[in-house]
């Protein structure tokens, strides 16, 4: 359950920061303080998001070798 709430959070945070980031430049008034959230969430989604992935990416081997071990 940690991990689906984990991708959740990491996936708000890119789509709230990827959203802000694109309404400041689409408006003619900029607010610098909004961009540097939008690019702090940005990236702090992704970064979090990249560490999921590589904890994560060898967890398919695992399952294929307890699937053998239970089969004679």
């Amino acid at each position: 359950m940690k991990s689906n709430t984990s991708q959740v959070v990491n996936t708000a945070c890119i789509i709230i920061g990827g959203a802000l980031l694109i309404y400041q430049i689409s408006t003619t008034e900029k607010h610098p303080y909004l961009m540097i959230l939008g690019l702090v969430l940005l990236m702090f989604g992704l970064y979090r998001a990249t560490n999921f992935w590589v904890e994560t990416k060898d967890d398919h081997k695992k399952d294929e070798n307890s699937d053998v071990d239970k089969n004679p």
